[in-house]
């Protein structure tokens, strides 16, 4: 097994130090008590200011940890409470609507699936838990498209195709986009695989924000045999996401 990494080591070493004790630290105050010679304390103190875990303070010199961390830390928490919130509910969307059901955030330019339900049945199927979902061609990618900011940032240039219904130019895109703001709910027929067809709507945390997306996948047959998705599978996914943003302290519905 390849040995750890000691330069990553050392930058751990420095947070943990910010995170107790003293709020502030002066580049010394590290250095002896790590045991480490100042440059090497200073080019890792710079490293981690560049990439904002940590903060240094203009007047005093003083080093603390940066908002960054902060922010991740909180992203951990927003996705492991909309995990555990979420359980009852994907269960309940399953057993009402006979499909799989997927809870996903975004992550790294796709959907982090988090959760995922069976459809319950008999047949043979994959946990799909840590799976990448592409943004552009799949009902949970669709909706974060639509209604959390961050995520047209996280699309790449060129759009890849994966299938004959595949939309990969940025204007129809953008179009579908604006579609499913006003409809709430986003629906995708073999535009990722073919013969599968998905449907989702959008998981809100307690300021409102988009948190991630929760929906079902299946044959195309059953979801959206006739070109359109039945009016009571989009109601009970809208209600399974209304139902979890309730419970994570989301008042806008």
């Amino acid at each position: 097994m390849p040995g750890s990494i000691q330069s990553l080591e050392r930058a751990a070493a420095i947070l943990r130090l910010l995170a107790g004790g003293q709020r502030k630290l002066a580049l010394s105050d590290v250095s002896v008590t790590l045991g480490l010679a100042k440059g090497t304390v200073h080019g890792i103190l710079r490293t981690l200011q560049q990439e904002g875990f940590v903060e240094q303070d203009p007047e005093t010199g003083r080093y603390q940890l940066g908002a960054e961390l902060l922010r991740l830390g909180n992203s951990y928490l927003d996705v492991h409470e909309l995990r555990a919130r979420s359980l009852m509910w994907a269960d309940d969307l399953a057993r009402v609507t006979g499909e799989s059901v997927r809870i996903g955030v975004l992550h790294q330019g796709g959907v982090l699936v988090i959760h995922h339900v069976f459809r319950p049945d008999e047949s043979r199927q994959v946990l799909e838990v840590g799976s990448m979902l592409p943004l552009h061609a799949t009902a949970w990618g669709k909706v974060l498209l639509a209604f959390d900011p961050a995520a047209p940032g996280e699309l790449d240039d060129e759009l890849k195709v994966f299938t004959r219904r595949t939309l990969a130019e940025r204007a129809e895109l953008d179009a579908e986009c604006a579609a499913i703001r006003e409809l709430g709910w986003a629906g995708e027929r073999e535009e990722a695989v073919d013969g599968v067809a998905g449907l989702a709507a959008p998981i809100r945390d307690h300021r409102g924000s988009p948190l991630g997306a929760v929906g079902i996948g299946g044959a195309v047959e059953r979801l959206a045999g006739d070109g359109g998705f039945p009016p009571a599978l989009v109601a009970a996914v809208r209600d399974a996401a209304r139902s979890i943003s309730r419970d994570l302290g989301a008042t806008m519905f």
